[in-house]
């Protein structure tokens, strides 16, 4: 059977759309073809990636059943994601955003400006996204992988850095930027976390339990 994706592009991102404004989260060009540094970002992906015989990008999974951009670049998008544990035990707990274009919990993380290095971007958004500024803080990166995002397509996708940051007690988190809510949960488990989040009348973002889980793994073995 011919292969046929649906083309995900939103109204602001077609062709003519750009041609009289470019929203200022995304690149100008309408079609990878009008990209012309591929090279370079072939070079610095979290994720390799190769480019098919019209030298578009090709997501590093496979097939999306998806096509067209509905991210801010095209080929890889990178994100950040700065996973906060404060406490030990019965007692840890992990803060979480309700982001306001899916109405999910989410770690408070998001896309690296361009220009910007990981290390800051993870600050940043959680500055961001929850009033929470741990300048001076060391993390550890637990990975750089390719996200199940929902904007993904066979050209466009978002692989992202994400890291561990431990404090001994909880801090204040308010929401901000594109955060509805920002509220802490229990993390001695996912099963735990999700018992938490569904409590809440909440559900939590499906492209992050595999970073979270992680970040479980990680404490578990230290």
């Amino acid at each position: 059977m011919e292969y046929t994706p649906t083309d995900i592009t939103p109204p602001e991102l077609r062709p003519s759309a750009l041609a009289c404004h470019v929203p200022g989260w995304a690149e100008a060009a309408p079609t990878p073809a009008d990209v012309h540094d591929w090279a370079q970002r072939q070079a610095v992906a979290l994720v390799p990636f190769e480019l098919d015989a019209r030298g578009w990008p090709l997501h590093p999974a496979g097939r999306t059943g998806k096509c067209g951009r509905n991210l801010g670049r095209w080929g890889e998008n990178a994100a950040a994601d700065p996973i906060v544990v404060a406490g030990t035990g019965p007692v840890r707990r992990v803060p979480l955003i309700t982001r306001d274009d899916i109405h999910q919990e989410a770690i408070p993380g998001g896309m690296v400006d361009p220009g910007e290095t990981a290390p800051k971007a993870l600050l940043r958004e959680l500055r961001e996204e929850t009033g929470v500024d741990l300048a001076g803080h060391q993390p550890h990166v637990l990975g750089r992988d390719l996200l199940d995002d929902w904007r993904q397509s066979d050209h466009a996708w978002v692989a992202s850095t994400s890291a561990l940051f431990v404090l001994p007690a909880a801090v204040t988190a308010t929401a901000a930027d594109d955060a509805l809510d920002a509220s802490w949960y229990p993390f001695g488990s996912l099963d735990r976390l999700d018992a938490a989040i569904t409590a809440a009348g909440r559900t939590l973002y499906a492209a992050h339990r595999p970073l979270l889980q992680r970040a479980l793994d990680h404490l578990a073995e230290h």
